[in-house]
């Protein structure tokens, strides 16, 4: 029997299915600078669609932490246990100076906001289900996996969206992963590893982290990228394989894990995308996932780069113009049907692709 959890509490119906807090920004004594990662990325997304009055506080979704009943839905007792040691997440985090920390500091300055990431992600999950889509600001923990976190990922929250949907939503029974990070997520791949309900589409340059040929196996669509790809070449393959994983597998919900680290220049992605490369590729997932009426949960995971905040609002703004973000379900019945013509017309956009 399912516990009883509060993130599966429906949120007032007037709220953009779009999930934050200002919990999820890691703020302590300039240690978050040791670390490339922009640890206040996800508030400056918000700020920015605000500026550009797409939402307000009061109409967005507030995320809830999830908690340690919440985490063991994925996670075992024993991994939990092993956060409880500074050292062990300053390891997972690559911050160093985090081992020398009293663990309360680090529960309440890095693993809180995490958590609160996580818990969005689940919430989420329910949202994209009684919505038709839903983006977690934060999120996309995608080298994480029930027993063991690495590459700043402590908390496995694409897995356990995924579990708690086929848990407790009817008709939830096969989930696509769509993981565009610039590196492989060996987190989720080694979760599901032999589940036939889910199907793993993963696209990322193949000679950085985290190299796991083991989790490769759970693969079914491998899009091995070399250093340096740019727009025309990754954005075909994304379309092709996006469209192809698509026809191949229906499922029920697909979980879009959208990092930014393929932009050009990111320190530890080594591709070279545009900014208008990453917001027609998250058109593209878009596009493919609404056509066939098919809940999309996006996160935004990795993104090395002050400037990928803009970025990531600039795609929001876009999906909203194009009419692939609807307000409420009753919209998107209406909103998907203009969606059709769209995806007609996507061909054609391929041909024409001339980004700068």
């Amino acid at each position: 029997r399912p516990h009883r959890t509060e993130l599966y509490e429906d949120p007032p119906s007037g709220c953009w299915p779009i999930v934050y807090s200002p919990d999820y920004n890691i703020t302590f004594m300039g240690l978050e600078k040791l670390h490339p990662f922009d640890a206040g990325k996800w508030g400056k997304v918000i700020n920015f669609l605000k500026e550009e009055k797409l939402i307000a506080d009061d109409l967005i979704v507030q995320a809830r932490e999830a908690t340690d009943e919440d985490l063991l839905v994925v996670h075992t007792r024993r991994y939990l246990n092993k956060l409880k040691w500074s050292f062990v997440v300053a390891t997972i985090t690559e911050i160093p100076p985090v081992a020398f920390l009293p663990n309360f500091v680090v529960q309440r300055k890095v693993l809180k906001p995490l958590r609160t990431q996580t818990g969005g992600t689940i919430m989420a999950g329910k949202l994209a289900m009684d919505r038709g889509w839903a983006i977690n600001v934060g999120g996309g923990f995608h080298h994480c996996s029930s027993d063991k976190g690495g590459g700043f990922c402590a908390y496995a929250d694409i897995t356990l969206a995924i579990k708690f949907l086929f848990e407790r939503v009817q008709g939830v029974s096969r989930a696509t992963i769509i993981d565009l990070d610039a590196h492989q997520g060996n987190g989720h791949e080694r979760d599901f590893m032999d589940d036939p309900r889910v199907y793993i589409m993963d696209a990322y340059n193949r000679y950085i982290y985290p190299g796991d040929g083991f989790a490769k196996r759970a693969i079914k669509r491998k899009v091995e990228l070399e250093w340096g790809t740019e727009d025309t070449e990754y954005l075909q393959k994304v379309h092709t394989h996006v469209e192809g994983a698509l026809n191949e597998f229906k499922p029920d919900i697909v979980v879009y894990n959208a990092g930014t680290d393929i932009l050009d220049g990111d320190p530890l992605g080594g591709l070279a995308i545009s900014p208008q490369g990453i917001v027609k590729r998250d058109e593209v997932v878009f596009r493919a996932a609404r056509s066939r009426r098919i809940p999309v949960l996006m996160v935004t995971s990795g993104g090395y780069q002050k400037r990928t905040a803009r970025i990531i609002a600039d795609s929001i703004l876009n999906l909203h113009s194009l009419g692939l973000l609807a307000r409420e379900q009753a919209a998107c019945a209406v909103g998907c049907s203009s969606v059709d013509h769209m995806v007609r017309d996507s061909a054609k956009d391929f041909s024409n692709l001339s980004l700068q």
